[in-house]
């Protein structure tokens, strides 16, 4: 709840680049650009911190404000936190009036990190996962009091003269910004290599990657910047990243460590998903004690046994995985897993449909499906109902106050507070949440009542074309398949979700407790550039969640379906991208747009080029 703050200079996001051909690729790019030789190109190479962006402002040099990055154009204000930390200046030597934004990132020192968490030891207190969010939750406390109690430190990069201070118009290059901000007090990077030339980039690039753990903080990377401020003028912006700066993102780390067991979890739809039970080993900056194994094929494919030593990572430095086995000579191991035949919750029969890679438990009244269809009704996606996550679902369903989402709306104050951990004002809060949701709009209970195959994009495509729950149940499946990005197979799976008899019981009781389930029309400003046309989305784009991407997109007047065809006009590729899809889109010569051309392609309808 904190107070929005608009950034005076929009604070961009940086392109990323993953390996030397690709950085190559900028430099030489860059260096045409200004219309030089590549070994003339003049950059300065930082280390890429894994912290919070901040903008600290002063005003006639007094520090009057810091809000974090938000979107790039919108942050928060945590101007009361920031004024506790020492490493950020009260007020700058500057010699007339103005403007300034010193831009940098918030973050905790490794060795800070640990002492912290040996104090939580210490003190019987939960110890904290890594040194990024620990940080990030530090800043964004509501008491300012808490923040100070952090070790947060704040590193400078970045100097933005508003307007005024006529005085710093001598600064003509990022090494004349670092050293003015040392000057003043800040914090930089005493690593900062300035070097000249393709071949010396690569190599301050690389030392980095070597020296990673030598460093007092965490860092994802470096980041490459052209030195001169002019040059930078010349080469400019997209709508989303400077031309003159990029960021080389380091390999995952990959450990090793003993995979205990391989056990099965099953979700709101019945699959079964296997997943490793792991010797607990931390990654980068977090200790990790389960990787998903996806489906039977991947471990299969991966050949990873109980008993087994271990590689793993995280996918996009995010998600763990195994990345397959450590085997030596003469090993000797276990027999090969194999998938269990019965649910381990209901002991219902698992069974693989068709030709798809996924097991499935079939017994709908499974107590694993009913949980995780709850918790997929009250997340943040759907019906929004903060405060009920999973244990306490467990504990609503344990107790017998609910058997179903339907059963939500009947829940009182008084059972609820009865609850071990509850008490009066949680469960006012919780029940007062509760029954908020019912205004939420039809496209939130279509996502929350987890019809197979619909997702955001088709439930907001299904509600605003039909407007009602009622219009909807009463439509055909021919009439369904019709909205542009829904098609059959959605079709066929909403026809059968509206017929099943336990279903329509299901629709008539959320009815009959006021959930509203009625879509509102709201006439957009936003200019229709992408109507008719699909555009798929894979991986993750900086600045958008998925369903944020997927909604810009409809908004637009396109549709975002969830795989590739020939009618798709173009696939926009973040990190971590499907290989499925991009690999779809090759094959049919369909247009793929990196992650930092998706504003320009939603503001002009064209492949950008």
């Amino acid at each position: 709840t904190f107070t929005e703050v608009t950034h005076a200079a929009p604070m961009l996001s940086l392109d990323n680049v993953f390996d030397d051909d690709e950085m190559r690729q900028w430099a030489e790019r860059t260096a045409k650009g200004l219309n030089i030789e590549i070994d003339e190109l003049d950059v300065v190479v930082e280390p890429k911190i894994d912290g919070l962006a901040l903008t600290v402002t002063y005003v006639n040099g007094e520090f009057i404000q810091a809000a974090t990055r938000g979107d790039g154009r919108t942050g928060e204000d945590v101007t009361a936190n920031v004024a506790t930390m020492a490493s950020v200046p009260r007020r700058l030597p500057v010699t007339s009036a103005g403007r300034i934004d010193i831009r940098g990132e918030v973050f905790m020192s490794s060795e800070d990190f640990d002492e912290l968490n040996r104090r939580q030891a210490a003190a019987g207190e939960k110890l904290f996962a890594n040194p990024r969010n620990t940080a990030a939750g530090s800043l964004r406390q509501k008491d300012p009091h808490a923040t100070a109690q952090r070790p947060l430190q704040f590193l400078a990069y970045q100097m933005v003269v508003v307007d005024g201070h006529d005085e710093l118009a001598s600064i003509t290059s990022h090494v004349d910004v670092l050293r003015c901000l040392e000057e003043w007090g800040f914090l930089t990077a005493p690593t900062t290599q300035h070097v000249l030339g393709q071949d010396a980039l690569l190599a301050a690039a690389e030392w980095f990657a070597v020296h990673r753990h030598d460093l007092p903080y965490e860092i994802d990377g470096v980041v490459i910047k052209v030195d001169d401020l002019l040059d930078r003028e010349r080469l400019g912006s997209t709508s989303r990243a400077p031309r003159w700066a990029i960021a080389r993102k380091l390999p995952p780390e990959e450990c090793t460590t003993a995979l205990i067991s391989i056990e099965v979890s099953v979700g709101r739809t019945g699959r079964a998903t296997p997943y490793a039970v792991l010797e607990p080993v931390v990654v980068a900056g977090s200790t990790v004690s389960l990787a998903t194994l996806h489906n039977e094929d991947q471990v299969r494919l991966k050949d990873v046994r109980p008993g087994d030593t271990v590689i793993v990572r995280k996918a996009g430095d995010v998600i763990p995985e195994i990345v397959g086995p450590v085997l030596t000579k003469g090993q000797r191991r276990q027999p090969p897993w194999e998938f269990p035949s019965q649910c381990p919750e209901c002991h219902g029969e698992f069974v693989r449909r068709g030709e798809e890679s996924d097991t499935y438990c079939i017994n709908p009244a499974c107590p694993a499906q009913t949980r995780a269809q709850i918790e997929h009704f009250a997340s943040r996606n759907a019906m929004d109902i903060e405060g009920l996550g999973e244990q306490r679902v467990v504990q609503l369903l344990t107790e017998g106050l609910i058997r179903d989402v339907a059963d939500l709306y009947d829940v009182q104050i008084e059972n609820l507070a009865q609850l071990e951990g509850m008490g009066d004002l949680s469960a006012t809060s919780l029940v007062t949440a509760i029954q908020s949701s019912r205004a939420q709009p039809l496209s939130r209970v279509l996502i929350g009542l987890g019809i197979r195959h619909v997702g955001p994009v088709a439930a907001r495509a299904l509600a605003q074309t039909f407007t009602t729950l009622e219009a909807l149940r009463r439509a055909s499946s021919d009439a369904i398949g019709a909205i542009p990005g829904v098609g059959p197979v959605i079709a066929a799976s909403v026809v059968t979700f509206m017929e099943d008899a336990d279903n329509r019981r299901l629709l008539d009781r959320l009815l009959a407790a006021g959930v509203k389930c009625e879509e509102p029309q709201v006439v957009s400003d936003v200019p229709a550039t992408l109507t008719g046309k699909a555009v798929v989305v894979t991986g993750t784009l900086d600045g958008f969640s998925r369903d944020e991407a997927e909604a810009a997109v409809v908004q637009r007047g396109g549709t975002s379906p969830g795989s590739v065809s020939k009618k798709t006009f173009c696939v926009v590729v973040g990190v971590s991208p499907g290989a499925s899809k991009v690999s779809k889109a090759t094959e049919l010569d369909i247009p793929i747009v990196p992650q930092e051309r998706f504003i320009e392609l939603l503001e002009t309808g064209e492949i950008p080029t």
